[in-house]
Order: C-alpha cells, then structure tokens, then sequence
C-alpha cells in the first residue's frame, strides 16, 4: 500500500502547489489590478468557499457511492482556474479562476482523504500525516515558485503552473484504477458502521470542540499565508521576493511538523496531541508581533512546527468518533478548514485595511487559547 500512500500524497503537494499560487502571487495581483487588502481577501474567499461548501456533500455522496475517478477531475477543475488566473483581465475574471480552483479542491479532498486510510494498513495516524505533508509541501513550494517563476515574468508566467495540474491528474488515473478495484469502493464494508459506545450528545459535543479548535486553526493560518508576506514588508522593509522566501521558511516547518502528529497520536493518542498542537502555540503566537526579523522568523518556524500536527490529529478523532463515515467527516473537515481559511482571510484583509498588518497579528495572536476547550473531548479510555 505504500505506493499508493505515497502517490496520494505526492498528488495532495501538487493540487495545494496550485492552491497556495493565488496567495502567493498577491502582490503582483495588487499592483496590477490596484486591489486594497479588502478585495485580496475576497479572492480568498472565493476560493475558500467554493472549495469548503461542496466538500461535505462530495463525502456524502461517496460513502455511499464511491467515485473513483473523482480525484481526476479535482485536478482537472484546478488546471482550469490555474490557466484563468494566467490570462484574467479584470477582478472578476480572478474571482471565476478562484473559484475553479476552489471547486478542485472540493472534489479532490475526501475522496483522496479516503484513499490515504484505505492504504493505511491500519496506522490511519501515521498516513493522513503523511497525506497531509504533501499538502503542506505544496503549500511551501507554491510561494517558492512563484517567486522564481511568475514575479520576474508577471500574471501570464502562472500557465507554466498548468503543468502541475497535469502531472497531478496522470498521477491520480492510476491511483484511481486501484480504488476502483479496492473492496471499498465495491460496496464491500465501505460504509459500515460501528458503535464508539459514546452517547450521541457526547459525540456532538466533541464534534463541536474539534469544529472550534479548526476554526483557531485555520483563522490563524489564515493571518500567515494570506498576510505574512505584507506584514514583513510593512515593518522590516523587506521585498517582496525576500518576503516570499520568510513564507516558504513558515510553510516548510509547516510541513516538516504535519509528519509527526499522526503517528504520535497513533502511540499515545490524538487528544494529547491536540492539547500540545494548538494551546502550545499560544506563548509563541503572542511574542510575534514584539520581536525583530530574526526572531520572527524563528518564532515562524516555531509555531509552524507545533501547529503542525494540530489537523491530522483533529481528523482521524473525528473518524474514529463516527465510524464509516470517512468521507463525510473527511468532507465537513476539510470543508470547514477551507471556510473558515475564506472568512479569516475577508474579515483579516478588512480588519487591515480599517486598523494595520501590525494589528491583525497582534490580535490573531489570541486565537490558540482556545485550545483550552480540549479539556472537553472524551478520553481514549472513554
């Protein structure tokens, strides 16, 4: 199962390569098209929403009747929004081309999220960490190549990004032809149930504090993709390439810190994991916006690291609270993720453009502390 582990993810790296493009490429965006903060923020969500609202529905749906060749077409919408942004002429024109990438990620997350524990071999940790780090490489490259390949050519060097989507969609027909043969997608046990012997209320609970500790999650990812880049710029008066490559050092850690939280928590439990991986980075999210470039970036890779393993941990305890029903908790997860990553990023880009860069971190700072919340999810005894 281990090629195909390593195919999925390798696949999730290059759909969130073309994800993480449309930030990344924000300060080009603004200075061609005389965007304020306010409007970037919409593109984001645009993209975000569009790849959340459909994302619960695509699991639904796939629990029942798994599609297979679904992943193909994620990746084919995304090659569509890719080539859009490239040629785009105006807002709205950058808003469809957000939109289709958005409408991508939909379709490609809970099915590949299913696929990734399906080829687990039982450590379900151990792989939606290792889904999760390509995401979260391809989220680190994006900037990177951005800043070599489009901010020297300008908006219609992104089509070169089309290539990725192409590798993407060669790569997923053939994890494709072993889904489509795996028992799970004949209906065999594909959505059976088991019982957690937790009452429902007690489930709906939990399902609401892992629904929170995302939002904190995402709401401040929001505030480092989206507006890192313009917070380096604005108080060290860093360009915009030299901001790009203090990103990409963010996401990197971002990424190496996803591996480890999986299968931590397959040893020792997915709620000891949480506890660390959000209310942890409260100390170092506060000292962010009161130190210098070097420990700014220090701290970056600080919080990208323990923050980290938060969503791999957070996912498979929600799988495991409603057994057989990977691709709907996969759907409403990933969805919500990607929401709230939308909204944080709207609300953020106005709070900037009615206050400062400064402000929005100073306040997002606060947002790890709800992690305390955990203290109300069931216990693995429980």
């Amino acid at each position: 199962m281990v090629p195909v582990l390593a195919a999925v993810s390798v696949s999730h790296l290059l759909n969130d390569v073309m994800q993480s493009l449309i930030a990344a490429v924000y300060p080009l965006l603004k200075e061609s098209f005389r965007l304020d903060f306010g409007q970037l923020g919409w593109i984001t969500f645009t993209f975000q929403v569009t790849a959340s609202l459909l994302q619960p529905f695509v699991g639904i749906y796939t629990d029942r009747k798994p599609q297979p060749f679904s992943l193909v077409v994620g990746m084919l919408l995304s090659l569509c929004g890719v080539l859009l942004l490239s040629v785009a002429s105006s807002y709205g024109w950058l808003l469809v081309a957000a939109g289709f990438v958005g409408l991508g990620s939909s379709v490609f997350h809970p099915e590949a999220s299913r696929v990734a524990r399906l080829a687990s071999g039982g450590q379900h940790g151990l792989a939606q960490s290792v889904f999760q780090v390509g995401g979260n490489a391809g989220s680190a490259l994006g900037p990177l190549l951005a800043s070599v390949i489009v901010a020297p050519r300008g908006q219609g060097a992104i089509a070169w990004f089309s290539l990725v989507a192409l590798m993407g969609a060669g790569l997923l027909t053939r994890v494709s032809f072993w889904y489509r043969e795996h028992p799970a997608a004949k209906g065999a046990g594909g959505g059976a149930s088991r019982e957690t012997g937790l009452s429902g209320a007690r489930i709906g609970v939990a399902l609401g504090v892992l629904i929170l500790l995302i939002f904190s999650k995402f709401f401040y990812m929001a505030a480092m993709t989206s507006y890192y880049t313009f917070y380096l710029i604005d108080r060290f008066g860093l360009t915009v390439v030299e901001a790009q490559r203090y990103l990409f050092l963010f996401l990197v850690a971002f990424a190496v810190g996803t591996i480890a939280g999986g299968p931590i928590g397959d040893r020792i439990g997915r709620k000891q994991v949480i506890w660390v991986s959000i209310l942890g980075v409260l100390p170092f999210s506060l000292l962010l916006p009161h130190v210098g470039l070097f420990w700014t970036a220090v701290l970056s890779v600080v919080i990208g690291m323990t923050m980290a393993s938060a969503f791999s941990a957070i996912l498979v305890y929600a799988q495991e609270l409603m057994p057989g029903r990977v691709g709907m908790i996969s759907g409403l997860f990933f969805g919500f993720a990607f929401g709230m990553g939308g909204i944080g990023a709207a609300v953020l880009g106005h709070l900037a453009d009615a206050t400062s860069i400064g402000y929005v971190f100073t306040v997002c700072a606060w947002l790890p502390a709800i992690g305390i919340l955990t203290v109300l999810l069931p216990s693995r005894k429980q």
